[in-house]
């Protein structure tokens, strides 16, 4: 059964639309959502999460229809949320901020919910910090307390908008396992602008521009689409979407058409995205 299915999902505000028929399944497994500023990401982060309702189309949500108000409770009870920004009550704790959505979450015996907030802020590495006031807290450490919510519960579904905004390499990394461990058994989908998480953790991967899906397959696959398009040289060569001297002195390149003879070297996730996209407009860098 799929656990996700958007069929010509379109949002719009007045003649603007955010997201233009859009159609998807997503199962088990890590899911990286990849696309420029104003794609509509966030957008569709926000349909799944139940926040918004599509303009039109079908949408099923773990066997639900979430712009129904019994489907919309359904969905809630087995999903995590991550949004781009979380919004902390005066005063919190990272203990009583998980705690708080814990108890919105319907966790309504104390001991249980407790362990359950220890056992989410042990994830994210805030035990030693739980009573520490988030206000005291730097940026990167009141990110990880709004992922400890979402995580509450192992939720069947993890919809996350930039998980990893404001984290240091080894924080990353920490993220990583976790959410490794959770694609097993749960939907896990990540917008992120970090195309090295998408190539470390996920198993498939959405281009999503323009409100449109650009293109949606293993990230195995996105990376075979750049093979002999990228190369490196010693001086910068017209004809790239992309270059720039890498910290060996050497030029990368990214391109459709590589001079004979070029040095092919074997492209990243990165490189399969720019050229997607595809513009030299977009993408040149000096």
């Amino acid at each position: 059964m799929t656990d996700i299915a958007l069929t010509g999902v379109t949002k719009s505000y007045g003649s603007t639309h955010v997201l233009d028929s859009v159609d998807l399944e997503l199962h088990a497994g890590v899911t990286g959502l990849l696309g420029p500023n104003g794609a509509g990401k966030t957008t569709l982060l926000r349909i799944l999460a139940t926040v918004l309702a599509p303009t039109s189309g079908q949408l099923c949500v773990l066997g639900n229809d979430p712009t129904t108000a019994p489907g919309r409770t359904a969905c809630r009870r087995r999903l995590g949320y991550l949004p781009q920004e979380t919004g902390f009550p005066r005063g919190f704790t990272p203990f009583a901020f998980v705690n708080y959505i814990a108890a919105l979450k319907e966790w309504t015996d104390r001991e249980a919910r407790h362990d359950e907030v220890r056992r989410v802020l042990d994830q994210v590495g805030l035990s030693e910090l739980s009573t520490k006031k988030l206000r005291r807290l730097s940026g990167g450490q009141r990110h990880r307390a709004a992922l400890a919510q979402a995580l509450i519960g192992d939720p069947d579904l993890l919809v996350l908008d930039e998980p990893t905004t404001g984290l240091d390499p080894e924080q990353r990394a920490s993220l990583r396992r976790v959410l490794s461990a959770a694609g097993h058994d749960a939907v896990v989908l990540l917008a992120t602008h970090q195309t090295e998480d998408v190539a470390a953790l996920c198993e498939r991967v959405i281009v999503l521009d323009g409100g449109r899906v650009r293109w949606q397959g293993t990230v195995t696959e996105l990376v075979a689409t750049a093979i002999g398009r990228v190369w490196l040289a010693d001086e910068a060569q017209p004809g790239a979407l992309a270059s720039w001297r890498t910290g060996t002195g050497r030029f990368h390149h990214v391109g459709h058409a590589p001079p004979a003879g070029a040095e092919l070297v074997e492209p990243s996730v990165e490189d399969a995205y720019l050229l997607l996209r595809g513009t030299a407009a977009d993408v040149a860098v000096a």
